[in-house]
C-alpha cells in the first residue's frame, strides 16, 4: 500500500522512481489490491505486490519504465518462469500491475501530508493513459483504482518502561501512532523510546479521554495506582482493545479491585497471546500480536488450526 512505501519515496525524493501497484487480479494472492513496490533509479526498492513470486518480473518492467518506456498496466503471472512440467503455485492467476512514475505536486504533497499527519485521504489513479493521479475532492470519473489512506490507529502504552520501548519499536512497522503515558518524571526522561513515538508525562486518567474503536490501550507499569486509573479511563473512552500486563494472580487481584467498573468484561489480562516467550522482545511481540488479532476480529490461533481466510476481509478494528 502507499503508506508502506512512502517513507522510501521521501527518502529517495531526488531520484527518479516508479511505483508498481497491484490494481487487479483474477485469483487468490498473498497481497491485497493496492499493494505497492517503489523502485528507484539507483536499483534500490521497497514493498511487494505478491509476497515474492513475481517481484523479479515487476522489477524488470519497472526498470524499463525508468529507462524511458511509457507507463503501463503489466500482466504478470506467478509461475510464468517455470518449465511446462513444473507445478505452478496455487496463486497462479494473472496479476495486473500498474507501472507509473511517482506523482508530482500537488498530489505528492497531499499524500506526504496525509501520511505524516495521520489524515485520511482518497488517492485515485486512472487505469488508462496518461494514468493521471488525483486526490480528495479532485477525484474524477472513468476506469481508475482508488485507495483510501486511513489515519493511523493509536496505541497507548501506560508506563514508560523498557517493555514499552520494545513494544513501541515493533509497533512502528505496524503503522500505529504510539503514545506512552506515565506520571513519573524519571521514567519519561529515560531516553529509551523511539523518536517516532510521543512520550507524555501525565496521569493516564487525565489524558485518556477520547479514544475510539480503532485504538488500543495496554497498561505496563505493574503499579495499581497508575494502571487502575488507566483501565477505568480506557474502558470509558471507547477504545477497541484494553489490556493489562501481569501474571494471572496479579490479574485476579486487579479484577477484584475493579469489580463493578462498567465494561470490565472487555479487559484483556494477562495481556498478549500465548507465545511462551520470556524476553522483552518476545513479550512485546505477544502483546502486539494480540492487538493485531483483536483489531482484525481474529482469535490469534495457529493458522493451520483454522479455516478462515488468512487475511482479514474487514478493515482492522
Amino acid at each position: 500500500m502507499l503508506r508502506e512505501v512512502w517513507p522510501f519515496v521521501l527518502e529517495k525524493r531526488d531520484s527518479p522512481m516508479v511505483l508498481a501497484r497491484l490494481v487487479d487480479r483474477d485469483g487468490p494472492g498473498a497481497r491485497p489490491l493496492g499493494a505497492t513496490m517503489a523502485i528507484a533509479a539507483d536499483g534500490t526498492w521497497r514493498g511487494s505486490v505478491s509476497g515474492g513470486c513475481v517481484e523479479g518480473m515487476v522489477l524488470d518492467a519497472a526498470r524499463a519504465v525508468l529507462d524511458g518506456e511509457a507507463p503501463r498496466v503489466a500482466v504478470v503471472t506467478p509461475g510464468a518462469h517455470l518449465m511446462p512440467w513444473e507445478e505452478t503455485p496455487a496463486c497462479a492467476g494473472e496479476l495486473r500491475v500498474l507501472l507509473t512514475h511517482v506523482p508530482d505536486d500537488p498530489v505528492r504533497a497531499a499524500i506526504t501530508s496525509a501520511v505524516t499527519n495521520d489524515r485520511p485521504l482518497s488517492v485515485r489513479i486512472e487505469l488508462t493513459p496518461p494514468y493521471a493521479w488525483s486526490v480528495g475532492s479532485a477525484l474524477g470519473e472513468g476506469p481508475a483504482f482508488v485507495e483510501e489512506l486511513p489515519g493511523r490507529s493509536t496505541l497507548v502504552l501506560v508506563g514508560a518502561t523498557d517493555l514499552a520501548a520494545s513494544v513501541a519499536a515493533m509497533a512502528e512497522s505496524l503503522h500505529h501512532k504510539v503514545v506512552i503515558v506515565d506520571p513519573r518524571p524519571g521514567h519519561v526522561g529515560s531516553g529509551a523510546f523511539p523518536v517516532s513515538c510521543e512520550v507524555i508525562r501525565a496521569w493516564p486518567d487525565e489524558w485518556i479521554t477520547s479514544l475510539g474503536p480503532g485504538d488500543a490501550v495496554v497498561t505496563l507499569t505493574h503499579d495499581p495506582r497508575i494502571d487502575d486509573l488507566a483501565i477505568r479511563a480506557a474502558l470509558s473512552s471507547g477504545a477497541g482493545h484494553v489490556a493489562a500486563l501481569g501474571s494471572r494472580a496479579t490479574h485476579a487481584q486487579r479484577l477484584r479491585r475493579l469489580e463493578g467498573v462498567p465494561g470490565l468484561e472487555r479487559l484483556c489480562g494477562p495481556a498478549g497471546l500465548d507465545l511462551g516467550g520470556a524476553s522483552l522482545a518476545e513479550t512485546a511481540l505477544s502483546i502486539l500480536a494480540e492487538v493485531v488479532a483483536v483489531g482484525n476480529a481474529r482469535s490469534g490461533r495457529r493458522l493451520r488450526d483454522g479455516r478462515d481466510s488468512i487475511r482479514a476481509t474487514l478493515p482492522a478494528w
